[in-house]
């Protein structure tokens, strides 16, 4: 399979974790899930307590993708790991910063509007700088919208991965050996990170608190293109076992199956490289093919935009929330609809942002310029509203 087509399938299943996302979001903070959820009790429940697992599966597949273009022999392919840690900064904070100002002025806009738990309050100097530069959790700040603490972690992990690949160029041994031994400190990363860090939840502002769900990704990505995939197979599972074994979890639970089923599905089945996930999936479509391939399309689409989605959905969400709750009757079916709508706009505004602003290629320049704009935004907002008082 073409590298292009082996994208279209990942971004199918970040497609679907995007909707799964937004959906708890939706379901969690309310007030158009409370009045709406008489009509579907189970799913809005669902939804809520469960769906937000489906960051375990952006875990994986970060780190799936991160062995890919990183390290897919084991061995770094990049030459200098700060100019590597500089460019996913960049990239990362850039769209980052312009969600935020989004959230701090309709934040600011919703607090006149609705009196809700889910609204976030002023925002001040302190905590405006720790989220522009991603270490509000660090430092004990509150974040400025829901779901940012995971662009903090990936951005850790990341960082963690890079400079493992890198500092294995220093050593001097065969590219056979030095492979071997980063794989063999990722596995032992995963084990550490779910069978000790994993279990401490006030070490989960430390991407080694999620490093076993990424390093799976990682292990998956090197296990699918090896001839020895069933070795890799068990040693994932092994892993993953042994620590539910340990303390049972239910986002482990998902990490490692998720693990699994993409070592599995994306290894290659022909010498042209088409995987196996194009070769089950060609074969269940046929009959489906005109109802299957719009759906198929829509979730790359989705996936493809899906971090813009996760950054800007929760202020759209918010805004929607408090419009339908001021000015709806507390109809049941009308805030199911609100629900839908508020998804629907903000997959919307997650495209504007990914076509405007995640497309393009940012410099450091920018990158100051909006974290700067982003403190000026909610410094002012600070500013209006003590004069308001």
């Amino acid at each position: 399979m073409s590298s292009a087509k082996r994208n279209a399938s990942i971004d199918c299943i970040k497609g679907l974790a995007c909707a799964a996302i937004v959906w708890h979001h939706l379901a969690f903070y309310g007030p158009m899930s409370d009045v709406a959820q008489p009509l579907l009790p189970d799913t809005i429940e669902w939804l809520s307590e469960y769906a937000r697992m489906a960051v375990q599966i952006f875990l994986v597949l970060g780190g799936y993708l991160a062995a890919a273009s990183l390290a897919p022999k084991a061995l770094a392919r990049f030459d200098s790991a700060s100019q590597q840690v500089g460019k996913r900064f960049v990239r990362l904070v850039v769209p980052y910063a312009v969600a935020l100002i989004v959230a701090v002025l309709l934040s600011d806009l919703v607090r006149s509007l609705m009196d809700h738990p889910s609204v976030p309050g002023e925002p001040s100097i302190p905590q405006l700088i720790a989220n522009a530069f991603l270490i509000q959790d660090i430092v004990g700040e509150e974040a400025l919208s829901a779901g940012v603490w995971y662009v903090a972690i990936d951005f850790q992990l990341f960082v963690m991965a890079v400079l493992l690949f890198g500092a294995m160029r220093s050593f001097r041994f065969s590219d056979r050996v030095r492979a071997r031994v980063t794989q063999v400190l990722v596995a032992a990363g995963v084990c550490g990170s779910l069978l000790y860090a994993n279990l401490h939840a006030d070490w989960d502002m430390w991407g080694i608190y999620f490093f076993g769900a990424y390093g799976l990704g990682m292990l998956a990505y090197w296990g699918s293109r090896s001839r020895h995939w069933a070795t890799w197979f068990v040693l994932i599972g092994v892993i993953g076992c042994a620590a539910l074994w340990v303390e049972f979890r239910g986002r482990i639970a998902l990490a490692m199956t998720s693990a699994l089923v993409l070592m599995l599905v994306m290894r290659p089945a022909r010498e042209d490289g088409t995987t196996h996930a194009q070769l089950l999936l060609g074969r269940l479509a046929r009959p489906i093919e005109p109802i299957l391939e719009p759906l198929t399309s829509r979730l790359q689409k989705l996936g493809q935009m899906s971090y813009s989605v996760f950054l800007i959905h929760f202020s759209i969400c918010l805004l929607v929330n408090a419009v339908v709750s001021a000015w709806v009757p507390e109809v049941p079916v009308l805030h199911l609809l609100g629900m839908c709508v508020a998804f629907v706009l903000s997959v919307l505004a997650g495209r504007v942002l990914y076509l405007r602003v995640e497309q393009h290629v940012p410099t450091w320049l920018t990158a100051l310029r909006w974290q700067l704009s982003l403190i000026g935004a909610g410094g002012g907002v600070l500013l209006a509203g003590q004069f308001i008082h």
